[in-house]
């Protein structure tokens, strides 16, 4: 999660999920108050993304790695972790490099997007990230994949998987 203003509403909380091998951020989501129901967005939105389903036990097998903030902690975020199959796995305490997939994607995101505009509402962010989003996983460019872009590895990976 980060944070950024708005012009009209004030504070705002972005939400994300990225692929830890792949780059590809499958989830994004801005909300007024970054409360634990609102942390759940991008997760369900990732379902969706790569699974085309919402439902128990669809990523069983999935770790998802977070920090410990209070909303990614809690029972209810959790409660859907278990539910989905997805294994919680925390980041340690005061190690940021622990989760460092993360804190660069807020990076990209900070210098490509939050710092270069203005947003009147959260709803006007809200459908920038998403384009936001949309645009990183087609056009940036990773050194690491031997400079493709995360749809590119995705697709790569999806291919293998079909295969196998």
């Amino acid at each position: 999660m980060t944070t950024t203003l708005t012009l009209k509403e004030g504070n705002a909380s972005i939400f994300f999920a990225v692929d830890h091998c792949s780059l590809e951020c499958v989830g994004i989501h801005a909300a007024t108050r970054g409360t634990r129901f609102e942390a759940l967005e991008p997760i369900r939105q990732g379902m969706r993304h790569s699974f085309s389903i919402f439902g128990q036990g669809v990523a069983t097998g999935l770790k998802l790695r977070h920090d410990h903030g209070s909303q990614f902690i809690s029972e209810v975020y959790q409660d859907e972790l278990k539910y989905l199959g997805i294994e919680s796995s925390p980041a340690y305490v005061r190690e940021p490099q622990g989760n460092g997939i993360a804190e660069r994607f807020v990076r990209i995101l900070k210098e490509n997007l939050l710092l270069v505009r203005h947003f009147y509402t959260v709803e006007d962010l809200r459908q920038a990230l998403l384009e936001f989003k949309d645009t990183y996983n087609r056009r940036w460019i990773v050194a690491r994949h031997g400079y493709r872009t995360p749809s590119a590895v995705r697709e790569q990976q999806a291919m293998y998987a079909w295969a196998a």
